[in-house]
């Protein structure tokens, strides 16, 4: 029986109008764009406006992704969207996606894995193009994270913006090109230190949670960084080892965008030049499920991709949660 390997065929991105650069943010809280600067890498991000929600971003994205490739929406056989800023608690994003940009033939879901959403969602829709079951697949990474940002909390009001990111998965016409290899974990130990408190089932929203500022992220700084660079990092150097790529060999490293620190571990890690690093984290900030999708776009967009490329993407997120993909890319 022949393997079918997946492949991305396209790629879109949306990014609200709104920016905020740290000058700006100056003005709101007690910080410097040095001070930003040196910290984290970013300069500007952009915020979703009110009341818009996270599937105006992802619908928007989804449709520059077919647009780009000819495709229309009724082609589409699932569309999967990592996030974690859903327009409700349900029905899904995938849902009013598909409803809005009229993709009447398709079925989907979201999928929750904090900062590694867009990966965990990408090896899934990956391995529905396998299954030999399905010619066409939508990948989103969308979120509005201004939405549980507090200007109260400078350390991570500084960190997040919103945007959205799409891939379309089809059949690869070359086996040798396309998604190689792949590789996920959890930890759930890391849970109580990147986290919204309330909310959720275990803590609905009641006038104690919002007094309390429980609707916004909490973050140990610290701790996060500890294990991102670590994990993130040995994934990475993993599947260059198991799929036998020297560094001179690997073409490009799209990681997550959280902190150009961390990014900069992960290179020195790799034994790789920056230069084979893709980082827009300076234009968007953490984006959590859109930075790696916005990243391929930014890539392709950029000339920094070309078909038969080596390409590995790490991300680490909430939950904890990490993992790692190995890419032979086929888009000319």
């Amino acid at each position: 029986m022949k393997f079918i390997r997946a492949a991305i065929t396209s790629v879109g991105k949306f990014l609200p109008q709104r920016i905020l650069t740290n000058k700006d943010l100056e003005d709101i809280i007690e910080t410097s764009d040095e001070w930003i600067v040196q910290r984290t890498g970013i300069r500007s991000r952009h915020f979703l406006d009110p009341g818009m929600g996270n599937s105006y971003m992802a619908s928007r994205a989804a449709m520059d992704c077919l647009n780009r490739a000819g495709v229309s929406p009724s082609e589409i056989d699932t569309i999967i969207i990592g996030t974690i800023s859903a327009d409700n608690v349900f029905p899904s994003t995938a849902c009013t996606v598909q409803n809005m940009i009229g993709a009447d033939n398709a079925w989907g879901f979201d999928l929750s894995a904090g900062c590694s959403g867009f990966l965990y969602a990408l090896t899934t829709g990956a391995q529905y193009i396998e299954s030999g079951r399905y010619k066409k697949v939508l990948v989103v990474g969308s979120d509005v994270n201004s939405m549980y940002l507090t200007p109260e909390d400078r350390s991570t009001y500084v960190l997040f913006g919103d945007g959205a990111g799409a891939v379309l998965l089809e059949p690869s016409v070359d086996p040798d090109l396309g998604i190689i290899d792949f590789a996920n974990r959890i930890d759930g130990f890391g849970g109580p230190y990147l986290i919204v408190k309330a909310g959720g089932s275990k803590r609905p929203a009641t006038l104690e949670t919002v007094k309390n500022k429980e609707h916004f992220v909490y973050q140990d700084g610290r701790t996060v960084f500890k294990y991102a660079v670590k994990n993130m990092a040995d994934m990475a150097v993993s599947m260059m080892e198991r799929n036998n790529i020297e560094s001179h060999d690997l073409d490009l490293f799209i990681p997550h965008q959280a902190n150009l620190r961390i990014i900069e571990a992960c290179a020195r890690r790799m034994k790789i030049d920056l230069e084979k690093v893709i980082i827009n984290i300076d234009k968007y900030a953490n984006t959590t499920c859109g930075t790696i999708p916005l990243c391929f776009c930014d890539a392709v967009e950029e000339g920094r991709l070309k078909k038969g490329d080596k390409v590995i993407i790490a991300s680490f997120g909430a939950g904890f949660t990490w993992g790692s993909i190995y890419i032979r890319w086929t888009m000319d």
